[in-house]
């Protein structure tokens, strides 16, 4: 939760903003006056979006984390309404001893509902189930000027289609109600599958999406030549034999990073040594498993504080997707710049999405194959190997994610979102972020004019 004499940040850290008035928000029935402030106004919750979609530089923040409250839980058809500032985490507590689970996961449960919501979270199973949003059936929106309205797919449609993926720029979500998906248990099958190439995993990939609800990669971008594109393939189901009670559930110590590790710790020797082990560490071609859903889904989350490792500069994460028609080609090129640069990543995601529409204006996922990985903030020839992927996802037709995103110019970004002047007639006229401001500024940047050496960074 926030205080008023802390700063928002995002989870990225970068880039680091002047402290702008934070609001906490108690009750859904009491507001301010949010057609009083002269300053841009933004909702806040857990502060786990990458870059700055989150932010607002000398703008108002709505601390909406103190709207926590469960309003109503079906157990028989499976149907959630809370207030908007519940996080994945708590509602995982309250469905699973029930036998239901969220219908779609991103890999932190440390998000609130309202967030998952604005950003249009995906999972493991976008190929079945598409993103958060085709599962919400409504949400109460609150505009500046005090209109209270129900948004659902039949009704204030269009203002329920820019809210979903909206990046919290409509107005406020006080409630939300959604559908979760039913299981037999907490437990995942999972199979571990070693894979040598990208070509491997495209057919992998795509003999998994059939079979298997969950499916996801982790790649070793630093390979070369015809190990490129190597890792390992996770899939899994929602295990149904398995007998339980929640006294089994596996209690795992908490882990932490206590500081910032200095700069010199992340380099392409370590991450190199890193990936290297992490890839032979499955001695087996082929692994299968059963384990709780607390590991598979969210493995990060027990290390507290793990973005320190990258140190206080902050990391850069990117995630595209390109269509499947030359999918493997423009992944091969990608992996290919990123290895040359020696700027690569531990923390690498590799999957597809399927053919499930989205229903927000602005959502990210659409068919084809997404690549997610972290870079280390090493100033501008980090962000000048961003803006050369940013060049190849553009020439293939792809779009990059506007809620991981700290640096795409304004070019960019509307090249991938021709639809973004439509949205814009739907935002509310006291909401902005820095996000919407830089993307959306008249003149394009180049990438080395957004850094800020974060040591500079004047935030008081």
């Amino acid at each position: 939760m926030l205080s008023s004499d802390r700063l928002p940040q995002s989870w990225g850290r970068y880039p680091r903003v002047k402290r702008g008035q934070v609001i906490p928000i108690f009750w859904r029935d009491e507001f301010p006056d949010l057609g009083a402030f002269e300053q841009p106004i933004l909702p806040y919750g857990y502060g786990r979006s990458y870059g700055d979609s989150c932010l607002n530089e000398d703008g108002v923040y709505l601390d909406m984390t103190h709207l926590n409250r469960f309003i109503a839980f079906d157990e028989q058809v499976g149907l959630l309404r809370c207030e908007a500032g519940v996080s994945l985490a708590e509602i995982l507590k309250l469905i699973v001893p029930r036998g239901w689970f969220l219908p779609v996961s991103p890999g932190t449960k440390f998000i609130s509902v309202g967030g998952a919501i604005a950003n249009d979270v995906h999972g493991k199973n976008h190929h079945k189930a598409g993103t958060f949003g085709c599962h919400v059936t409504q949400f109460e929106l609150l505009r500046s000027d005090g209109t209270r309205l129900i948004c659902t797919p039949n009704k204030n449609w269009e203002l329920f289609r820019a809210t979903i993926g909206g990046l919290g720029l409509t107005g406020i979500i006080l409630w939300a109600e959604f559908r979760l998906k039913p299981i037999s248990g907490p437990f995942i099958t999972m199979e571990n599958i070693r894979y040598s190439s990208l070509a491997e995993f495209m057919d992998l990939a795509a003999e998994s999406e059939q079979d298997f609800e969950y499916t996801v990669a982790w790649v070793d971008c630093l390979a070369r030549g015809s190990q490129l594109g190597r890792g390992f393939f996770s899939r899994g189901n929602n295990e149904h034999s398995e007998p339980y009670t929640f006294k089994q559930m596996p209690r795992r110590l908490p882990l932490a990073v206590p500081f910032d590790l200095p700069s010199f710790a992340l380099n392409t020797l370590t991450v190199k040594a890193f990936n290297t082990a992490i890839y032979y560490v499955h001695t087996k071609k082929r692994e299968q498993k059963i384990v709780s859903y607390e590991p598979f889904f969210y493995p990060l989350d027990s290390i507290y504080n793990w973005n320190r490792v990258y140190g206080k500069r902050g990391f850069f994460q990117y995630q595209s997707v390109v269509p499947f028609a030359d999918g493997y080609e423009v992944m091969k090129e990608m992996l290919e710049r990123i290895s040359r640069s020696g700027q690569g990543s531990f923390l690498v995601v590799l999957k597809t999405f399927g053919d499930v529409p989205s229903p927000g204006m602005l959502s990210f996922p659409r068919p084809g194959v997404t690549l997610a990985l972290d870079f280390a903030n090493n100033g501008p020839k980090t962000l000048q190997l961003l803006e050369e992927l940013d060049m190849v996802v553009r020439q293939s037709g792809g779009v990059v994610y506007p809620a991981k995103d700290a640096r795409m110019s304004a070019e960019s970004f509307q090249t991938y979102y021709p639809q973004w002047q439509r949205f814009a007639q739907y935002i509310d006229p006291k909401f902005s972020s820095s996000f919407w401001r830089r993307v959306t500024a008249p003149t394009r940047l180049s990438a080395q004019t957004w850094y800020v050496d974060a040591d500079a960074t004047i935030v008081d």
